[in-house]
């Protein structure tokens, strides 16, 4: 019989903080990640000897003294990562319809650059701006108001919030600026939650562009970079993980945790449990209904998840930089009314047309120079869709069949049609096209409906109407993206959130100790930068492959 002190079910972003900051206080963790491998949507995988990362494409708040630097350095890990800072002049590249407008890092920076382009908006950019900053300052300062002088003065520490934070972010810009382009390349990250300006949250907004307001930054070995120094932090401190491992339920008696059963029968008996999956897998597939509340049971019923994605992960022989191609991220989207655009997305069946009206595209081997071999470039194309698109291979059983593979190629054709766009002569080049559909999320990744987010980010689900870290189940306890925040930062944030309930003390106290750690940043694209263990691994890698292709031929 084994017994722990916490299990923590899936090993995302969240799952694994959560058991470095149990282990490190000394207890005894083990977490059971149902994949082959482990991570969530940080996982890598390789196609071919090319590594690809469906779920990492950048992070940001990376320089120092900024919270994803701290967060690292807190958990123990900082000294172990390696970041690469994607093009400072444009981490951002909006190619809307025939206009083309970069994003660079720096709030200034990007003030002035947008003021040149649009010069009647110049005192409304700067007023927006100022605006995101103090919304997301407010946003941040909440959770830290806890004296009787905090709740007193809150009305006006929050002013800002008060006064937008119940509008959707279409609103809010609505009222600041005119030009319908200005207002798409502002709006152009709501791709990184998935909702058109419509329907997003503007606090959401504010706080995801605050984020990124310094730049973007991309892990050297892609999302198992980061993985792989949280899993060595977790062993380091006795923690224990195990793969392939798929748990059937929750041990629960008197409505209290106390282990799990896998699917082969085995039970592991623990004090507490953290999930890292998704609520409605945690609660109804795990749990059980039977020992849920009827409180519990209406908000799950009511609750959405985010969007499914469709991911295509290429390989091209080829030169891209010749076509412009940087370490920055291209959003290219057919106009700039990008309401219409997700509402296209949605209605539209993905095998139908010859292009999408959206598209997002990432060249990994240039934002980590270090995985290039000097030849093939990797590059990671996605697109919303809707769920029920692929309804028709929901049998319950492997989806694979001779229809899914036909409307797979339909799919990667109309990819590289958008992206025959941005790099002319793409499709000649091809070495690998392989994709990722809703149901490769729900297989890999135990994603409820493929969501590429977790919960909808929508007023209602964010915040104080998110689930909690604290379950109504005693000893159990949930982290991951549809709790505190999404995306690899706020995953992280809430394991550590998860951890410091149970060990009932504050993130910012298993955090603190930041002494003797320092994170590692060097440009993408000047080689100055790069320290010779970076231009090692480059040259090794390149080496490694023309050996490899010297035996086939």
């Amino acid at each position: 019989m084994e017994e722990f002190d916490t299990i923590i079910i899936g090993s995302g972003a969240g799952g694994l903080a959560s058991a470095i900051c149990l282990a490190r206080a000394g207890q005894k963790v083990l977490v059971l990640e149902q994949h082959y491998v482990p991570g969530g949507w940080c996982h890598s995988f390789h196609l071919n000897g090319q590594r690809f990362s469906p779920g990492v494409h950048y992070i940001g708040l990376m320089e120092e003294g900024d919270s994803t630097n701290n967060l690292y350095k807190g958990l123990g890990i900082a000294n172990d990562l390696v970041f690469f800072r994607m093009n400072k002049n444009g981490y951002e590249h909006c190619l809307i319809g025939d206009k083309k407008i970069d994003i660079p890092a720096g709030l200034d920076n990007m003030y002035e650059g947008l003021s040149k382009q649009f010069p009647k908006e110049r005192k409304n950019i700067k007023k927006y701006l100022t605006l995101i900053e103090n919304v997301t300052n407010q946003v941040l300062l909440i959770p830290k108001m806890k004296t009787f002088w905090h709740h007193v003065t809150i009305p006006f520490r929050t002013r800002h919030i008060g006064k937008y934070g119940l509008f959707s972010l279409k609103r809010v810009i609505d009222w600041h600026l005119k030009d319908p382009l200005l207002k798409a390349v502002l709006n152009i990250q709501c791709g990184d939650h998935g909702l058109p300006p419509y329907k997003a949250s503007f606090p959401v907004q504010c706080v995801l562009m605050n984020h990124y307001f310094h730049g973007g930054f991309y892990p050297m070995g892609g999302g198992a970079g980061i993985v792989k120094a949280m899993t060595n932090a977790l062993k380091k401190h006795g923690g224990e993980l195990r793969v392939k491992q798929n748990v059937k339920k929750i041990l629960i008696e008197n409505k209290q945790a106390f282990g799990v059963e896998l699917a082969d029968g085995k039970q592991i008996f623990s004090k507490k449990v953290i999930s890292n999956a998704d609520p409605s897998i945690t609660y109804f597939d795990l749990v059980g209904k039977e020992n849920l509340s009827a409180k519990l049971l209406k908000k799950l019923a009511k609750t959405k998840y985010s969007v499914t994605s469709l991911i295509l992960f290429l390989t091209l022989d080829m030169d891209v930089k010749e076509a412009g191609i940087d370490s920055g991220n291209i959003w290219s989207v057919k106009n700039d009314d990008l309401d219409g655009l997700y509402n296209e997305l949605k209605e539209n069946a993905p095998f139908a047309g010859d292009e999408f009206p959206a598209v997002f595209i990432s060249c990994t081997t240039i934002k980590d120079p270090a995985s290039f071999n000097g030849r093939y470039h990797n590059l990671e194309l996605i697109t919303f869709i809707e769920y029920d698109s692929f309804k028709e291979f929901d049998s319950g059983g492997d989806y694979h069949s001779a229809a899914y593979d036909d409307q797979k190629k339909k799919i990667i054709n109309k990819f590289l049609n958008n992206l025959e766009k941005v790099i002319p002569g793409a499709k000649q080049h091809v070495v690998q096209a392989e994709l990722g559909t809703p149901k490769t999320n729900q297989y890999y990744i135990n994603a409820t409906e493929g969501s590429v987010y977790g919960t909808e980010k929508t007023l209602n689900q964010i915040g104080p109407f998110a689930f909690k870290s604290k379950s109504e189940i005693k000893n159990l306890y949930l982290c991951g993206a549809s709790t505190l925040s999404h995306g690899v930062s706020g995953s992280t944030y809430s394991g550590v959130e998860a951890a410091a309930i149970i060990l009932n003390t504050t993130s910012e106290e298993l955090l603190k100790d930041t002494e003797n750690q320092q994170l590692k940043i060097y440009d993408a694209e000047d080689k100055s930068t790069w320290p010779s263990s970076v231009v090692q691994k480059m040259e090794c890698r390149k080496r490694r492959f023309k050996q490899a292709n010297l035996k086939t031929i």
